[in-house]
Order: structure tokens, then C-alpha cells, then sequence
């Protein structure tokens, strides 16, 4: 699946990626574009797109999942333990990290960078949510 951390600019850019056949989980950022068009294309697709607005909480491979878009929100919401992967956008960076939670336990951040390589090199992150290992990919040319 493809967890989408914010920014897409332009709805139309799924089109590239949703007959792959890969569910589609995505929020915006703070460079939302065409709100109206993201919202239509998700119920257009809805069995593969799925739009959550600002943030969503998700379940998938029994793990707990929270997306935003901003890296302070992101890391609010590691500390409460609720979850077991925050994914967060807006960094232009590549970050995995743990973040001890208040119930003592680790929650994993993970921000993908830019895809699209805006000031920062093209990157994403690919990962196992059964064993929580993930690691931070270049976009090939």
C-alpha cells in the first residue's frame, strides 16, 4: 500500500499510480492544491483512494497508524502511545526515528522526504508493518 504524507498538489498525478492496483491512503499538507478534485477522485476510486483531509488514524496489518502532514503534530501524537507508526510529511526529508511514548514504550516517526525532490534529493520509505522495519529509498530517475 501507499501511505501519502501531504502535498499533492495536483489530484491528477494519481492517475499514474492508481491502476497499479495498490490501496492508496492520503492526507494533504499545507500545499493542498485542488481539495475539491482529491475529494472526487478518492470516491471516483474509493475501493483503491483513500482520503482522510488533514490527518487520518488508520488500522492496517493490525498495527495503528496516524498520518499528518506536520512534523511537530506528528510527534504529539507518537508521545501518546495510541499508535504504532506516525508518518508525517512537510520535512523534505528522510527521518525514521523512535520516539519513547508515556507509556514507556517506542512509537516509530517516519517522514519520507520528497518524492519529487524539492529541496532536499528524492527519497521515500519502504517497510514491513508486521515487523516494523523500514528504510529510506532513493526515487529512481
Amino acid at each position: 500500500m501507499v501511505l501519502h504524507c501531504g502535498d499533492l498538489v495536483a489530484p491528477s498525478t494519481l492517475h499514474a499510480i492508481v491502476n497499479v492496483g495498490l490501496p492508496i491512503h492520503l492526507i494533504h499538507g499545507n500545499n493542498a492544491g485542488d481539495l475539491f478534485h482529491l475529494s472526487r477522485f478518492a470516491q471516483e476510486h474509493a475501493n483503491r483512494v483513500h482520503y482522510y483531509g488533514q490527518d487520518g488514524s488508520l488500522d492496517l496489518a493490525q498495527r495503528r497508524i496516524f498520518m499528518v502532514h506536520y512534523p511537530h503534530y506528528a510527534k504529539a501524537m507518537a508521545l501518546t502511545g495510541h499508535y504504532d507508526l506516525v508518518c508525517n510529511g512537510h520535512e523534505h526529508r528522510a527521518v525514521i526515528e523512535r520516539i519513547r511514548n508515556v507509556k514507556g514504550e517506542e512509537t516509530l516517526r517516519i517522514d519520507p522526504g520528497t518524492v519529487a525532490g524539492v529541496s532536499g534529493p528524492r527519497t521515500y520509505v519502504f517497510g514491513n508493518l508486521q515487523t516494523l522495519e523500514f528504510g529510506i529509498r532513493p526515487v529512481p530517475h
